[in-house]
């Protein structure tokens, strides 16, 4: 077992001897050990509140090896609307009800709720379920670090 507690930004040229694809809920776990791509398990040893972000790497104390961390496609549901201001006004009552969100120009995306979906289509927009990676927001109180290594497609 590779045990890991540190976290890179993420570099196209690094040499890197495993995958670790994680779902959203996943990539909020500081410690934990998962079974990365080809067979390697990896334990999580990382300060606590760290979130990962699809393309980060990890890496135990001493420089090698390097695993890079990929968001694994989920359900999820995929709002769209006709106009940003309907967009906006979605957003605003899906934050109210603090649930994780990624927010892109063209859509959002939240973890599937039958609740949710029927407030979202009484608003005019449409729902889709998807199998997708969902990169949500870190939040307005993530740390610095965490802000930076923000939302990626």
């Amino acid at each position: 077992m590779l045990t890991v507690s540190r976290r890179l930004p993420p570099d196209a040229t690094a040499v890197v001897a495993a995958t670790l694809s994680l779902t959203a809920e996943e990539r909020t776990r500081s410690r934990h050990s998962f079974q990365a791509d080809p067979g390697l398990w990896v334990h999580l040893h990382l300060p606590r509140g760290t979130v990962l972000a699809h393309g980060d790497l990890l890496a135990p104390a001493e420089a090698d090896p390097v695993v890079r961390v990929v968001a694994k496609p989920e359900p999820v549901m995929t709002v769209r609307a006709t106009n940003g201001l309907d967009l906006l006004r979605a957003a605003y009552h899906l934050g109210n009800r603090h649930i994780s969100l990624e927010v892109a120009p063209s859509h959002l995306r939240l973890s599937p709720d039958p609740v949710l979906q029927q407030m979202l289509e009484q608003m005019g927009l449409t729902v889709v379920d998807e199998v997708c990676p969902f990169q949500p927001e870190a939040g307005a109180y993530a740390s610095p670090s965490a802000s930076s290594m923000g939302h990626r497609h």
